[in-house]
C-alpha cells in the first residue's frame, strides 16, 4: 500500500488567473492566500503549509473584529460565544475562518466556495455562506460574500475580510495612504470601543489625502465612508510607481486599518491590513450597524483590489 498524500494545512489551493492576475484562495476559511500583478504581490503572501499570520487574507463571520466578552443579548436570547482572543477576553473574527469551505465552482478566472455555518453554543443559528472570487485583467480582483438564513429564527450577522496590502516596500512607513473616511472610532486597550466615532479632522487619523504614513501606529475602525458613483469606497497604499487601490462596496460601513505594530518582527509594520466591515467591534453586543437576517432571507457584499504600476 502507498502512504497516504499529506495535505497543506489551509487544505486545497484553487489558483486563478487572468491577463496579469494570479492569486490562491484556500479551502482552509476560504482565504486569499496570494495575489499578485505582473509577479508583483498586492498582499501579505504566506505558503500554503503555513496558517494565516496575524489573519491575513481570511474571510471573517459572522461577525468581524471583536466581541467584548463574547456575550450578546438577540431576540431575547442570552448568547455566550467562546473566547477565541484570550488574552484579551473577547470573541474574535466570526466562526468560519478555521472551517473547510467546500468549492461550488472553479474556473480559470473564478472560484466559488461554500460553507454551512450549523448552530452552536453561542450562536445558535444556521447561515448558509457562499464566497467568489473573480479575477479581471483589467478590473483586477472582485470578492463576493453572500449570506442565506437556513434556519428557522432570525440571526445576527455582519461580515469582513482581512488582506494586508504591500506597494513593494520592505515597511509601509515610506507609503502614502489615501483612506476615504471623515470619522474614527477610539479604541479601549482590549480592542473594543471606548466611545463615539470622532471626527478625523485635525488628527493624525486624517488620511482624506494622501500622505506618507510614517510612524503612525493604527488598530482603528474608521467610518463615513466617501464613495464613488458605483458606492464603492476607495483606499489607496502607494510607493515609488506601485499603487494598490482597495474598494468596499455598499453595505461595507467600516474600515479597520491596522499597521501591525504589535505582530512578530517578520511581520511587523511590513504590510498594511485595510479590513472592510459592515459593522464596527462589538456590534453584536451593541446592535451598531448589525444586520438581522430573516429566516429565508439573504444579503450580498463585495470588495477588491487593483494594481496600477507607472
Amino acid at each position: 500500500m502507498g502512504m497516504p498524500t499529506s495535505i497543506p494545512l489551509t487544505g486545497a489551493q484553487f489558483e486563478i488567473r487572468a491577463g496579469d492576475y494570479r492569486a490562491t484562495i484556500t479551502e482552509l476559511g476560504a482565504g486569499l492566500r496570494r495575489l499578485s500583478y505582473r509577479g508583483q504581490p498586492a498582499i501579505s503572501e504566506y505558503a500554503p503549509g503555513e496558517l494565516p499570520p496575524a489573519a491575513a487574507g481570511q474571510l471573517l463571520a459572522p461577525w468581524p473584529n471583536r466581541i467584548d466578552g463574547g456575550r450578546y443579548q438577540f431576540a431575547g436570547l442570552d448568547c455566550q460565544l467562546d473566547l477565541s482572543e484570550p488574552a484579551q477576553g473577547n470573541a474574535i473574527h466570526g466562526l468560519t475562518r478555521w472551517a473547510g469551505w467546500q468549492a461550488e465552482r472553479h474556473d480559470d478566472d473564478r472560484v466559488r466556495l461554500s460553507h454551512l455555518l450549523l448552530g452552536r453554543s453561542g450562536y445558535p443559528f444556521c447561515l448558509a455562506l457562499t464566497a467568489e472570487y473573480r479575477l479581471d485583467a483589467g478590473a483586477g480582483l472582485r470578492v463576493t460574500i453572500t449570506a442565506r438564513n437556513a434556519g428557522t429564527r432570525p440571526a445576527p450577522y455582519g461580515t469582513g475580510c482581512h488582506p494586508y496590502l504591500t506597494a513593494g516596500t520592505p515597511g509601509i512607513n515610506e507609503c502614502e495612504l489615501q483612506l476615504p473616511a471623515a470619522q474614527w472610532l477610539p479604541p479601549g486597550p482590549r480592542g473594543i470601543p471606548a466611545g463615539r466615532p470622532r471626527d478625523v479632522a485635525g488628527t493624525q487619523y486624517d488620511f482624506r489625502a494622501a500622505r506618507a504614513i510614517g510612524d503612525v501606529r493604527l488598530d482603528h475602525a474608521f467610518t463615513r465612508l466617501a464613495r464613488d458613483a458605483d458606492g464603492r469606497a476607495w483606499a489607496r497604499l502607494g510607493a515609488d510607481r506601485l499603487q494598490v487601490s482597495f474598494w468596499a462596496g455598499p453595505g461595507y460601513h467600516w474600515l479597520q486599518v491596522f499597521t501591525g505594530d504589535p505582530l512578530d518582527p517578520p511581520h511587523r509594520r511590513r504590510a498594511l491590513a485595510v479590513e472592510p466591515m459592515t459593522c464596527p467591534p462589538n456590534a453584536f453586543a451593541t446592535g451598531h450597524d448589525l444586520i438581522t437576517l430573516e429566516p429565508g432571507g439573504s444579503v450580498q457584499h463585495a470588495w477588491g483590489i487593483r494594481l496600477d504600476q507607472s
